[in-house]
């Protein structure tokens, strides 16, 4: 690492590199004002307890005031998120993060009857509503898809426990992320010429990617033993969130976990499976990427901690945030100036938190607000870090784009599809980039990084989503979740994908206590459906241009308008076969041969 950087504290950071959250609330007064209106008004739905089967207008009269209600309630959820989020350590904003999810349970003990009674209105009589009140046609997918659940709504007493049970099933969660972005602190790192670098969730993949070897290996051990020294812990927390799961299901009289989840995005669980039979009948590809690393760096063993460091010695270069966006905007030239207009008023306007500070949550994510997207970063001036701005601008035009096409009711896409736009856009950038050079060791350089791509989001991830499913399993089967069985299993599952020419050691067991996406139900396959599918959509609008812009882009604005599997098809991709995601991993082994190729 050419130069040791200290993190700054969040009144450190200039206020042009931090989201505007002003746009959301001027004060933290306005913010509690507005919170104490929307629980009165909240309190108001009651009121239509036991009246929506009655008429046409008075459920159309609900429905309207509950969308009303549900869009000032995400403001003030967005609010108390950014504001939490951009420094995990503030008791202020951790009250007011506490204070909104006090609101939202008591609005969802509320609210409880409205689904039960909307179960209970005969096909019949919703049809005659249909015809007496125009307006409620709006709301014929909503209620088909609703009613199509109905073995899996429970009655109203029901419905408010199990309302009433979610703030306390959530805490596993909460307590995961206080846990580890707020409490855990990790010793700095030493590097081979003896200095110390500082050492953090957001500092420890950029430790790994350096090319100073002791460096990645002591600060691999070191952030690893902070995550073993709380390993039960950890272990209790991941217990409590399988717990929660087989809860729910079982509640809502689903056969498992996985069932209950993508039948909530309306998604086969056979894609799922899919996934993860596709993906372990290329291992040998991987196994062969993982072969040429360990030649490519010389090492004698190639351990987990060389994993994340460029192949190509010298190779990382320093990219600033502004050069990032130029060549992330110049990127996006194929997708038309209409999409590229959205992008760059993201980037003039604060949309964008874009450094670590201490205590700021970990990772990138863009989170949809109705004024505007809002995206957290934690750039580090490098490649990777302008492949997640990217990424993640990706999925605030996927938002955008949602928030302005359709009503309040379908607004929030279905999450099968959020990785889509945000996986094109990288896709985007490296055809961009690898078009623009003829010299043969910054094709391999990029090569290299496409293959990482690969790498963490199509096998890192289905191995991920294959953890996830044996934990499942192993908690309906009632076996105990504890550390050390996690350890064992994770440990097992690195050998089977990494294969023979790495040593998997009990440092990496330990990785499963680091991933908050093990928190997110059944999450993180779709990492690796949407990056399958967005390489099949970045090719298809380099090859087809404005027609295929166009579909993509009516994808983009589709929300919750169609089945997931039905937007991607309007787009021109069937993700329901394993034909995309064997693309993707036929594109991955040709990338593996020119690099095998140009480092001959």
């Amino acid at each position: 690492m050419a130069e040791v950087k200290k993190i700054p504290l969040r009144e450190e950071v200039p206020e042009e590199y931090t989201w505007n959250t002003a746009d959301l609330f001027p004060t933290d007064e306005a913010w509690e004002t507005e919170l104490e209106a929307v629980r009165a008004e909240g309190k108001k739905i009651s009121a239509y307890a036991g009246h929506l089967g009655e008429s046409g207008g008075k459920l159309l009269a609900f429905l309207e005031a509950n969308d009303a209600l549900n869009v000032r309630l995400s403001a003030l959820a967005n609010y108390a998120m950014r504001k939490s989020d951009q420094d995990t350590r503030d008791p202020k904003y951790q009250a007011v993060h506490g204070k909104f999810s006090a609101v939202r349970s008591e609005l969802n003990r509320l609210s409880a009857f409205v689904t039960p009674e909307l179960m209970d209105i005969p096909d019949g009589k919703m049809e005659q509503f249909y015809a007496e009140v125009p307006g409620l046609e709006l709301y014929r997918r909503h209620f088909d898809v609703l009613r199509a659940r109905r073995e899996h709504i429970l009655s109203d007493a029901e419905e408010k426990l199990l309302a009433a049970a979610g703030e306390a099933t959530g805490v596993p969660s909460d307590a995961f992320g206080k846990l580890t972005n707020a409490d855990l602190t990790f010793p700095e790192a030493e590097d081979g010429r003896g200095r110390k670098v500082p050492l953090s969730n957001g500092a420890f993949v950029p430790c790994e990617m350096s090319e100073d070897r002791v460096l990645r290996k002591n600060a691999y051990e070191a952030y690893y033993g902070v995550y073993g020294s709380v390993k039960n812990t950890a272990a209790a927390l991941l217990a409590g969130e399988m717990k929660r799961r087989r809860f729910v299901a079982t509640a809502r009289k689903y056969p498992s976990a996985l069932t209950a989840a993508v039948s909530g995005n309306r998604v086969p669980e056979a894609v799922y499976h899919t996934l993860i039979e596709t993906v372990n009948a290329n291992l040998d590809k991987f196994h062969r990427y993982i072969a040429l690393r360990k030649k490519l760096l010389g090492v004698e063993e190639l351990h987990m901690y060389d994993i994340y460091v460029p192949m190509i010695p010298g190779a990382e270069k320093e990219i600033s945030f502004q050069e990032a966006k130029d060549t992330v905007y110049a990127a996006l030239e194929p997708m038309g100036e209409d999409y590229r207009a959205i992008i760059k008023e993201g980037f003039e306007n604060r949309w964008i938190d874009v450094y670590e500070n201490v205590g700021k949550r970990s990772g990138a994510y863009s989170a949809g607000a109705l004024c505007h997207p809002y995206v957290l970063l934690n750039h580090k001036d490098n490649l990777d870090s302008m492949f997640t701005l990217a990424h993640e601008m990706g999925h605030a035009a996927h938002s955008y784009l949602s928030n302005k096409h359709q009503p309040q009711v379908y607004r929030n896409y279905p999450i099968f599809v959020a990785e889509v736009a945000s996986t094109c856009n990288e896709a985007l950038l490296m055809e961009y980039l690898l078009g623009r050079t003829t010299d043969k060791k910054e094709r391999a350089v990029l090569i290299n990084h496409f293959l990482e791509q690969f790498k963490g989001t199509l096998y890192r991830q289905t191995m991920f989503a294959e953890f996830e499913l044996l934990m499942g399993e192993l908690d309906a089967a009632g076996e105990a979740l504890t550390a050390d069985r996690l350890c064992r299993e994770y440990k097992a599952l690195n050998a089977k994908y990494y294969g023979p020419d790495i040593v998997t050691d009990d440092y990496i067991a330990l990785e499963w206590a680091r991933i908050p996406h093990f928190f997110m139900n059944y999450y993180v396959y779709q990492y690796a459906t949407g990056y399958s599918a967005a390489i099949a959509l970045s090719r298809k609008i380099l090859k087809e241009g404005p027609a295929a812009v166009k579909d993509y882009v009516t994808f983009l604005s589709g929300g919750r308008s169609k089945d997931p599997i039905d937007l991607l098809k309007g787009a021109g991709v069937d993700m329901s076969t394993a034909g995309p995601i064997q693309s993707a991993l036929d594109l991955f082994g040709e990338l593996l041969d020119e690099m095998e190729g140009l480092m001959a």
